[in-house]
């Protein structure tokens, strides 16, 4: 008895997840900027990624625009809209890095946004645009160490609408890794929920210099 009431339970649980994560049902998006030379030092060289290439000069990338619960978030949500095509993620590509990783964000992500994928991607360049992303971050000579709390005040610094509870930076393995930055449906800096604002802490972390 005591078995099959676990196993109700699990299975009420699951239908509870499956009927939460349905497409365009979420409180607010998270825009997530990669440093992409951290990226790169991390793993992307490795893979031969053609994000990595000295040419392509890049400094923050879109990682994704994410779907956001007040706490938690859905992913791989069924829709009914189509997948993009090839052609519709690599031109994503200027600002994501690649197309694999704009295809990669529409599975995960996009597809629980409850939009097509031309207006998801759409939609997402916006928000890529809606920020100024802090030059200083571009002239590094070299790599360098500092707080992390240094790179969220020279983001605040280049976005007078944003407040430190607006926004986050992560990082991984010692490195500055990301910026995310909450948005409302229509695009408008918001606060961040609780399990989104996990500041580091670092006093060190390495930020590595476009090469």
């Amino acid at each position: 008895m005591i078995r099959l009431a676990v196993l109700a339970w699990l299975c009420a649980a699951c239908a509870l997840r499956a009927e939460g994560d349905r497409a365009g049902d979420f409180d607010y998006y998270v825009m997530a900027l990669s440093w992409s030379p951290t990226w790169c030092d991390l793993e992307g060289r490795a893979e031969g990624a053609d994000q990595c290439d000295a040419g392509r000069d890049l400094g923050w990338v879109l990682h994704g625009l994410w779907p956001q619960y007040e706490r938690g978030w859905p992913s791989d949500c069924p829709t009914i809209e189509p997948d993009p095509s090839r052609r519709m993620t690599a031109a994503m590509a200027d600002v994501m890095g690649s197309g694999g990783l704009a295809w990669y964000q529409w599975q995960k992500h996009g597809r629980c946004a409850g939009l097509h994928p031309r207006d998801y991607f759409g939609l997402s360049r916006e928000a890529y645009g809606s920020v100024t992303r802090p030059e200083v971050f571009r002239r590094l000579g070299r790599d360098v160490r500092l707080p992390a709390r240094v790179v969220e005040e020279a983001w605040l610094e280049a976005n007078p609408a944003l407040r430190p509870d607006m926004l986050t930076v992560t990082c991984r393995d010692g490195h500055v890794q990301e910026v995310r930055i909450c948005l409302t449906k229509g695009l408008v800096p918001r606060y961040c929920g609780a399990d989104v604002v996990r500041d580091c802490a670092l006093d060190d972390a390495l930020l590595p210099a476009i090469e």
